[in-house]
């Protein structure tokens, strides 16, 4: 078989193309061992090299997935022509993600919880996982846990969960992350921290050193945190979107304390924005990528 890379390419290690596209190297070796979508190169000691066609065929995987193909079939995609008609979306691939995730939730099943946990994040890049996948299963549980018995040892066994998941990836990233540090911490009496942790798993896979409180402070307290941890940014997180008229009222006063931008998200962000007037508080949004990509910006000017 012809070699796919010409010996005068530039070769580039896993760990540049990770930082060249997003995505991270667990997923790019599970995308080569698991569906045969990329072939780097070897080193004799074993060590992967990709060329520029490779990162390229990354970039188009990332395309089809975005469009919500699922990785299973993107291999079969690849090679058409590009002026070739898009597929439609497997109807049974995120759906059915989304059924067996509240499924296992709502029958407390830790063990069916790992596996696609674990799946999820080694197939998908995070911010897929959590438009796709985790985001639209919260909103789903939350809106069941209203009126269900049981609903609060389902939230307090999630949260349990993800606070052991998501806080294992944070320790480690933050020991490599030469990024800002992001200090995120949830409103007075919000329900639990859900949102606060998929924020947190948001914001580290975007770079960012994330120091998370999972329980609140009292709004008094945190520009106090936010200088004694050098922070360059707070974010509130929470899932609760009827507290406008506590933001109306404090969080205006506690953005004109901090020397760093103070910005908020999840589904409490769903205010309106004239209902923060001529304040310095960032309203981010409740899609938590975006709401995290939102946020550099602020970091830049601030």
């Amino acid at each position: 078989m012809t070699d796919p890379h010409p010996t005068d390419t530039p070769l580039y290690p896993i760990r540049e193309v990770s930082r060249l596209t997003g995505v991270n190297s667990v997923t790019l070796r599970a995308w080569e061992r698991r569906y045969g979508l990329i072939r780097p190169q070897r080193t004799p000691k074993g060590h992967r090299l990709y060329a520029r066609e490779d990162i390229e065929r990354v970039e188009r995987i990332l395309q089809w997935l975005n469009r919500g193909v699922p990785v299973s079939q993107v291999k079969d995609l690849l090679d058409q022509p590009e002026t070739a008609g898009a597929p439609e979306p497997a109807s049974d691939d995120w759906p059915s993600q989304r059924r067996q995730l509240a499924a296992a939730v709502e029958a407390l099943d830790l063990a069916r919880l790992e596996t696609l946990f674990n799946q999820s994040l080694a197939l998908y890049p995070v911010n897929t996982c959590l438009a796709e996948l985790w985001q639209p299963t919260v909103r789903q549980l939350e809106e069941h846990w209203d009126e269900q018995l049981g609903a609060r040892l389902q939230r307090l066994s999630l949260e349990a969960f993800l606070r052991t998941r998501i806080g294992t990836r944070l320790y480690h990233a933050n020991q490599i992350s030469l990024g800002p540090t992001l200090l995120i911490t949830p409103l007075p009496d919000d329900p639990g921290p859900l949102w606060l942790l998929l924020t947190a798993l948001a914001a580290s896979d975007a770079g960012y050193r994330v120091q998370l409180f999972d329980a609140s402070l009292p709004l008094a307290e945190l520009p106090l945190a936010v200088e004694r941890l050098k922070a360059n940014a707070l974010l509130l997180a929470s899932g609760r979107a009827e507290r406008a008229e506590l933001i109306r009222r404090q969080l205006p006063r506690l953005a004109e304390q901090l020397d760093v931008p103070l910005a908020l998200c999840g589904p409490v962000a769903r205010i309106r924005e004239a209902d923060l007037t001529d304040s310095a508080v960032a309203l981010l949004g409740d899609d938590l990528p975006q709401a995290v990509a939102r946020l550099r910006p602020l970091l830049r000017e601030g």
